[in-house]
Parts: structure tokens; sequence; C-alpha cells
């Protein structure tokens, strides 16, 4: 439409590399427990391409911190420029779907080691904000919206 990739798109290549990162590092199948954050920076134009980098910054006994990263390339030009930060948290489970403990993380890189050193600082966010959620979600009710005695013509 505007002649870059569509963001929902872009967020499922983004869910779908962190998954590969974090499957890879617990050797477990993995879940998404939250998408953290979602950041567009660049818009990644029709002709460009477009390359995703993600790993597991931090762990805790069964959640992984995954950051992923998306870098456009003008094909032409040869510039690149990071398009989109993401963080999101995966959770490794066994065959019936219940959490099951992962390695930690030895960040070995200058970028996994300054990602290393905020993870804590982000994992008390995450929990804050889940925290809100659940308060969030416990004041609105069930009902869809055509259940409403208002919309009882419709159905």
């Amino acid at each position: 439409m505007h002649g870059t990739l569509f963001g929902g798109k872009l967020m499922e290549y983004l869910d779908d590399v962190g998954a590969i990162a974090s499957t890879r590092h617990a050797r477990k199948p993995v879940v998404t427990a939250s998408t953290d954050s979602v950041d567009f920076l660049h818009p990644v134009k029709a002709g460009h391409t477009i390359c995703l980098e993600a790993f597991v910054t931090w762990t805790h006994r069964s959640s992984m911190e995954v950051f992923v990263k998306a870098i456009t390339e003008n094909l032409l030009t040869g510039e690149r420029q990071v398009c989109a930060t993401a963080f999101m948290t995966m959770v490794a489970v066994d065959a019936d779907g219940r959490p099951v403990e992962v390695p930690p993380v030895y960040p070995e890189t200058e970028e996994e080691k300054w990602l290393y050193d905020g993870a804590g600082e982000r994992m008390n966010y995450r929990k804050k904000r889940r925290d809100d959620s659940k308060v969030l979600a416990e004041k609105f009710g069930t009902d869809f919206p055509w259940d409403s005695p208002n919309n009882k013509n419709k159905r």
C-alpha cells in the first residue's frame, strides 16, 4: 500500500526468529509468553532486503528474554539501517506444554554483554506491566458486544 513492508508481517518475522533463537538455546519447544516491545525505526522499502538476528539475552527458570534486531539494506546502494528492534519473552515447555528449565546465558559480544547487563531492569518492568495487565483484565467483562441487551436485534 505504501511501498513498504507491512508492520504486522515484520512482527510475525520477529516472533519466528525469536522462537528459533530460544529453541536453539533451550533445545526444547518454546511458546511466546509476551512481546515486550517492538520499535519500528525505519521503513523497509519495496525492493530492499531484510536480515533478522535474534539471541537470548537472559534466562530465568523456564523463561528467556530474547532480543531481535532487523536490518534493512538497499541492494543498489548498499546502505543498511537497523529498521526494528524487539524484546520478547519465550518459555520452554515439555510435551505437555508445562514450563521446563532452561540453561543460563553466557554473553560473549559487547552487544550481548550490554543487553545482559540491562536484563534485570527490563525484567522488573515486565513484571510490573504484567501485574498491571492482570488488574486491567479484571476490570472488564467477558461478554461479546453482540451479547449486550441493547444489541438483540443485531444478532
